[in-house]
């Protein structure tokens, strides 16, 4: 257990500093992330203290979808938004237009390699995600229709407070899908416990992947 919170902790501290080297580049945003720029533009409070605040009030729209917080849907809310407060001030966005997007690509790559640590360590999915399959399950609506409908709700709302959309925001949804398939495989606890059990054949159960990414934190 202590190897899997660990791994969580890591992940998600990872995953926040990510999500802060995507920011300084400053040519685009996730959906999620242009939504708590937009609002720390227009309350001067910073980004990353956002971030958290908006996975609480998230969090809170489970209660009629009779979705069930775990343990690392709290980590996430706590960790993700103060790892990108911390790691901003540290960060400095270059003059060069490909560096930016050079330093864009590298915060994406960090955040889906990230993303495959902490969902690695199963301990439930984020509030983001947990909104997606509330609504699924709540309605009946298709995963890809609710985060369609969600993400595309918040991308408006976001850009419309000032947020930054622009060639990121495009970089980022067709990234971070491969990048994240890639790496949840690398670190998923359960299917390095059934490969341990039994040596070349990992059990069914294991097969099954975690809940998938919504950015930031899912």
């Amino acid at each position: 257990m202590f190897v899997r919170i660990a791994q969580l902790i890591i992940g998600l501290a990872l995953f926040g500093v990510g999500c802060a080297i995507m920011i300084e580049a400053g040519i685009g945003l996730d959906p999620w992330t242009v939504f708590a720029e937009g609002i720390s533009n227009r309350t001067g409070l910073g980004i990353g203290w956002v971030v958290n605040l908006t996975g609480f009030v998230v969090l809170l729209a489970w209660i009629p979808l009779r979705q069930r917080p775990g343990f690392g849907t709290v980590a996430n809310i706590l960790l993700v938004g103060t790892a990108i407060q911390l790691t901003l001030p540290l960060l400095s966005t270059p003059e060069p237009w490909l560096a930016r997007v050079a330093m864009f690509l590298a915060g994406t790559l960090l955040v889906g390699i990230a993303s495959g640590v902490y969902l690695g360590a199963r301990w439930g999915a984020g509030p983001r995600d947990g909104l997606m399959t509330g609504l699924h399950e709540r309605f009946g609506w298709p995963i890809w229709a609710s985060r369609l409908g969600v993400e595309a709700t918040v991308l408006l709302a976001g850009w419309l407070l000032g947020g930054t959309v622009g060639l990121g925001t495009v970089l980022f949804a067709v990234l971070i899908g491969p990048i994240v398939h890639v790496s949840v495989p690398l670190f998923d606890r359960r299917r390095a416990a059934g490969r341990a059990r039994t040596p070349g054949k990992a059990s069914a159960d294991s097969e099954a992947p975690p809940v998938g990414l919504s950015a930031p934190g899912t």
